[in-house]
């Protein structure tokens, strides 16, 4: 999987605390993958999970937010 050409993005809810990751959707529908990777290591590794469990991550995000 090349990532060079992938449209990187994090969520708005971040702030610039430095804890962040970034995701592209590029890769969803022809590859079945969501590629993650940290955003303060652009060139570092990257995480390719299937779309199943970057669906359950997120609803277990969601799940467990504290309003406020």
């Amino acid at each position: 999987m090349t990532t060079a050409s992938l449209a990187w993005f994090k969520s708005s809810y971040s702030a610039n605390g430095g804890q962040c990751v970034e995701v592209a959707a590029d890769l969803i529908a022809s590859h079945g993958v969501v590629p993650v990777r940290d955003s303060k290591n652009q060139s570092g590794p990257v995480l390719a999970l299937p779309v199943s469990s970057f669906s359950a991550f997120v609803a277990g995000v969601k799940a467990s937010a504290i309003p406020g």
